[in-house]
């Protein structure tokens, strides 16, 4: 149960340093000219990684974790953390761009497109399996595949209309 609540604990004070990091970047952006698109979605993903994190709360605090899986999400927070520290103040959780600059193309970005959904997904499913909930992993699983459909071709149409190649 201990090692259950420090889990959840983590992960929690996790989300809520990275909307601080991501606040004071999406600030600095704004103030830099940067523009936000696909505003409209934001609301869906912050109900949506909020529900699961309360979920977990609500149905995990007390499950013995899995240390296979509790490992599989330690590697995946190495992704996030390469990733992270590969945008800089350029990571937020909206999506923000700098008419003019560059797409970002080293660390994870030069095998794929959009690592962090990567990461973000591979979470979604991989928390809920560590305390043993696989419909719990495959029901948010499905409900972030949506919201993430909806977020790459918001994000992807943004970088096309406002970044150099």
């Amino acid at each position: 149960m201990i090692l259950s609540i420090g889990v959840l604990a983590f992960v929690t004070a996790q989300r809520l340093g990275e909307l601080a990091f991501a606040g004071r970047n999406t600030r600095r952006l704004l103030a830099r000219g940067a523009v936000e698109s696909g505003a409209g979605h934001y609301p869906l993903i912050v109900a949506l990684h909020g529900a699961w994190l309360a979920g977990l709360w609500l149905l995990a605090w007390d499950r013995r974790p899995s240390l296979a899986w509790l490992a599989l999400y330690a590697l995946l927070q190495m992704l996030r953390l390469w990733t992270l520290s590969t945008l800089g103040d350029r990571w937020t959780t909206r999506i923000i761009t700098l008419p003019g600059e560059p797409l970002v193309r080293r660390g994870p970005y030069r095998f794929l497109p959009h690592p962090n959904y990567l990461v973000v997904a591979g979470e979604v499913a991989v928390l809920p399996l560590v305390f043993g909930l696989p419909a719990y992993a495959l029901g948010f699983s499905l409900l972030n595949a949506v919201v993430l459909w909806i977020r790459i071709r918001a994000e992807n149409a943004a970088l096309r209309s406002t970044s150099k190649r």
